[in-house]
């Protein structure tokens, strides 16, 4: 279950009393026949935390990194229904909502640009009861513990990537490895990626064509072939941050220049394992076949 106490870190300011504002639908993105590819990402050294702007990202470290495989894009609706379909996989946020109590449900950013926990919310069911993913199939799956981000990748053949493979697989793929913010805008400061622009959470002016979630694919891919490492959602890794914490990485559409920052490479975060809200996804990644 969600501890309220964990809501706490991610409000943007008080409450609204107003409803929760609809998810846009979009005709961009990758084609069905485009998805479902894995990037071979070839070994090497790199430095963690190079470029560091907040102290969790401390120390520098060069580090190597063997040659791992890494889903372009991030998971989808459309695919995490199919697993469900598949295993009639129950997810964190719908269990606690089963079960009732202050603590159940999942975080909601709506209108008013507030958070919000929502008894009601769940992947398939993003702004709450009542709302659906009709027409959302091609958007990142959200409202997904660890424990959910795990059992897909599980059930897909994979695993989830660690927080040193996921930082080299988007540091290698900057458009320009000396400027960290490269993966977010390019050097004329328009958008790369789905980030907020504005003043966070005063208002988003959706320069990058989106004031929320995106579908995945509809801004250009890393260097590696790579779409959405940088901004959209926020990806789950297999690496614990602290006790009943793992690391997420990536950033959001929530993350600006006023807020956040984190659509860096370096860029980290701990989440409670069982949380869940409308920003956090994920992507799989999976072991390099034996070359023998």
């Amino acid at each position: 279950m969600i501890r309220s106490g964990v809501l706490l870190l991610v409000l943007a300011s008080a409450a609204c009393s107003r409803a929760q504002a609809p998810l846009a639908t979009s005709t961009c993105g990758l084609p069905l026949g485009d998805r479902d590819t894995f990037i071979s990402i070839p070994a090497g050294q790199f430095i963690k935390g190079e470029h560091a702007l907040y102290d969790e990202e401390k120390p520098e470290m060069t580090l190597h990194v063997d040659g791992f495989l890494l889903h372009d894009h991030e998971v989808t609706n459309d695919e995490f229904a199919r697993f469900v379909a598949a295993t009639d996989y129950v997810t964190d946020a719908e269990r606690s909502a089963e079960a009732g109590g202050s603590g159940a449900g999942s975080a909601v950013f709506g209108a008013g640009h507030v958070w919000r926990l929502v008894s009601g919310a769940s992947w398939r069911a993003p702004l709450g009861s009542g709302s659906d993913i009709d027409g959302l199939g091609s958007y990142p799956v959200t409202h997904v513990s660890h424990a959910d981000a795990e059992a897909y990748a599980d059930w897909a053949g994979g695993r989830l990537p660690s927080e040193v493979e996921w930082e080299y697989a988007a540091q290698r793929g900057l458009p320009d490895p000396a400027d960290p913010n490269s993966g977010a805008v390019n050097a004329d400061g328009a958008p790369r990626a789905n980030t907020w622009q504005g003043l966070f959470p005063v208002a988003d002016t959706g320069d990058d064509g989106f004031t929320g979630l995106a579908p995945v694919g509809c801004f250009p891919p890393s260097e590696l072939g790579l779409y959405d490492m940088i901004g959209n959602a926020w990806e789950w890794t297999s690496t614990p941050y602290a006790p009943g914490q793992h690391t997420i990485k990536g950033g959001s559409y929530l993350c600006a220049d006023n807020f956040c920052r984190r659509y860096r490479p370096a860029a980290r975060q701990p989440q409670d394992s069982d949380f869940s809200a409308s920003h956090i996804g994920f992507r799989i990644a999976r072991d390099a076949p034996d070359a023998s």
